[in-house]
């Protein structure tokens, strides 16, 4: 991923190996990691069992939350794409038994897209 991507809040995919190893300690037996993307610190992951949501916190990044997202349990998701003057993109996932859905925010460009399509394939 490039530095300026990632600044820019662009979604990129992101190596997988790296993420494996990352999420080492939280794939069950015999997941596998599909699809994955980095948007400036965070990572949307695709596995063959669910979604995960990374969300680094802080400053230093160290205080981390992992979202685990059982692809049965999502009901629906949206893709708002930026505008004019809007410059952001936004990804909406719908999760049953929760009232609000899950957000990520993008800026103008296609990746918003391709995750979107790899939700779509998961999912419907």
């Amino acid at each position: 991923m490039s530095l300026f991507n990632g600044l820019m809040g662009n979604a990129t995919e992101a190596n997988k190996e790296e993420i494996k190893k990352e999420l080492s300690r939280l794939l069950m037996t015999g997941e596998e990691i599909g699809a994955s993307y980095k948007l400036v610190r965070d990572l949307i992951v695709f596995t063959n069992k669910r979604l995960i949501l990374v969300d680094k916190q802080g400053v230093t990044g160290k205080k981390i939350e992992y979202l685990s997202l059982p692809y049965k349990s999502i009901t629906h998701f949206s893709v708002e794409t930026a505008g004019t003057f809007d410059l952001d993109a936004e990804l909406k996932i719908y999760v049953s038994g929760r009232s609000t859905p899950i957000a990520k925010q993008f800026r103008k460009d296609d990746s918003i897209f391709d995750i979107q399509k790899t939700l779509s394939e998961l999912v419907i």
